[in-house]
């Protein structure tokens, strides 16, 4: 006789583990946040209200609210005064750079799959930004070049990766696709790290910033041009040449 029970491995059932009430708050709220129902700058409602709203305990309220101001949608508030925390924006991007780094610095995504991904949207932006773009971002990128310069020749490595982040994320900026400034901004700041510590690994700094330079120039030249292709083909050669040069330090420009 074969028997119709369900073997216990082939099942399709999980067990049901309930999540701890400071993170179902702290869901709930996130939602009307990121929905739009609590807007930039709404002042939350006190800790006696919410625990009266919510129907839970005021340190499950404090805990759900920790989760977001790390979460970078809450800024300001405190326990000691009657300042209250307010939605905000302002620490997103930081937020969800730290996580990703996180995520890069536990190996659970290969550094060269960020720089891979860098590579495509980073092209792509650009060549959007070239086809209209605005003044404003370009100047602050012929500034941030001229950082760059200034740097190199005074054998300033920390002062050079400041400006060449800025100069990439300027540049991406040239554009009016938010999402593709966001999106870049919390890659960069991911893999900030691996290219500071490329440049102060550099046998021979100052060839190397030189040209560096060069390169970004010609992604400069690219963009002001219009010639979108050609500014996606610069951007790609820069990075992927640098990586492929140096990728034994883990980092990228």
């Amino acid at each position: 006789m074969v028997s119709t029970s369900a073997s216990p491995s082939l099942s399709p059932f999980e067990p049901v583990r309930r999540a701890p009430l400071s993170v179902l708050v702290s869901r709930q709220m996130r939602e009307l946040i990121v929905s739009g129902v609590l807007p930039l700058g709404t002042a939350l409602p006190s800790e006696k209200a919410l625990t009266e709203q919510f129907g839970v305990s005021r340190s499950t309220i404090r805990e759900a609210l920790r989760i977001l101001q790390a979460q970078g949608l809450l800024s300001g508030g405190d326990t000691v005064s009657t300042a209250r925390p307010q939605v905000s924006d302002r620490h997103v991007v930081e937020s969800a750079a730290l996580a990703l780094e996180a995520v890069l610095r536990l190996g659970q995504v290969p550094l060269t799959d960020l720089v891979a991904l860098r590579v495509v949207l980073e092209g792509a932006a650009l060549e959007h930004a070239a086809s209209d773009p605005g003044p404003e971002a370009i100047a602050e990128a012929r500034v941030l070049l001229d950082a760059m310069r200034h740097a190199a020749t005074a054998g300033d490595v920390a002062a050079f990766h400041t400006a060449d982040v800025g100069f990439h994320i300027a540049m991406v900026g040239a554009g009016d696709n938010v999402a593709y400034r966001l999106v870049l901004g919390v890659l960069r700041e991911a893999i900030a790290v691996h290219l500071l510590d490329a440049l102060a690994d550099l046998a021979e700094p100052a060839a190397v910033l030189g040209q560096l330079i060069g390169e970004h120039e010609a992604v400069l030249g690219a963009v002001e041009a219009g010639d979108g292709h050609a500014a996606r083909h610069q951007v790609r050669a820069h990075i992927l040449g640098f990586y492929a040069a140096h990728g034994q330090a883990g980092g990228t420009p």
